[in-house]
């Protein structure tokens, strides 16, 4: 997992009052009902973010993410993935969610996605909506790039790992070279898991696209960084907070 059940995402710059959001439920194209927890800017900028969990997926840190999206303006949706093996009940620490992770397929999760981009886009007033993934989430982001059918401003991924999430599926660097969309990519250089060669190849598969992107490594920053107990890295997790939402104010002025 990328981060204890009781972490907090880092406090994003600008941010004085942080709405409370709340969980709804979504129901996707194939009929799975899915958790999310939506959180609404009180002046909204125009900009609609779908959050991607990483592989515990929908948990406390990923609503406190969503509101403090909103506290800057942007419309948030984070989503869950295990409404097809798991339900959408309430889960605590002790969730076992392993064996759900392994029953996800690249169409299920896709689905889920278009999902929260269809709830994003119900609110009205987003114009321009930005997947925004970590770790395993930040795998699905990057590989929302292709996907034109989601109207997306451009993709977002904290640390998203580069090897098949099914056996013989896609993997970001397979599909770099079709994507559709701006990619800003945010990586640990000190992450173990993400050999730098292989964000090399995701950055030459990028180049082929001709789509506009940005791959930021940190040196030094391990693997979930954007931590606010990790104090140690606490700029780190400003510039990424910083590079994000420049990345959305760019493109979302460009719909």
């Amino acid at each position: 997992m990328c981060f204890a059940f009781d972490a907090e995402p880092p406090t994003p710059p600008g941010a004085e009052s942080i709405p409370t959001g709340g969980r709804i439920t979504l129901v996707a194209e194939d009929g799975n009902e899915l958790l999310a927890y939506r959180a609404v800017a009180a002046t909204p900028s125009g900009a609609g973010v779908v959050i991607l969990p990483d592989i515990r997926g929908l948990f406390p840190f990923y609503q406190r993410l969503a509101e403090y999206f909103a506290a800057v303006g942007i419309d948030a949706v984070a989503i869950d993935y295990f409404g097809r093996t798991a339900g959408t009940s309430d889960r605590g620490e002790d969730f076992e969610f392993r064996p759900h992770v392994e029953q996800t397929t690249f169409e299920g999760v896709g689905a889920d996605v278009a999902a929260g981009v269809a709830e994003v886009r119900s609110i009205g007033r987003a114009s321009a909506i930005f997947t925004v993934g970590f770790c395993f989430g930040g795998s699905y982001s990057f590989m929302q790039a292709p996907r034109e059918s989601l109207g997306l401003a451009g993709v977002i991924g904290f640390y998203g790992g580069m090897r098949p999430r099914n056996e013989g599926g896609p993997t970001p660097i397979t599909l770099a070279p079709s994507a559709k969309v701006p990619v800003l990519g945010l990586f640990g250089g000190a992450d173990q898991s993400i050999p730098p060669d292989k964000i090399e190849e995701f950055r030459a598969g990028l180049e082929q696209s001709g789509v506009d992107y940005v791959i930021h490594v940190y040196p030094g920053a391990p693997h979930s960084f954007f931590d606010r107990s990790y104090a140690d890295y606490s700029t780190e997790c400003a510039d990424a907070w910083r590079r994000m939402l420049d990345f959305i104010t760019k493109h979302a002025g460009q719909r």
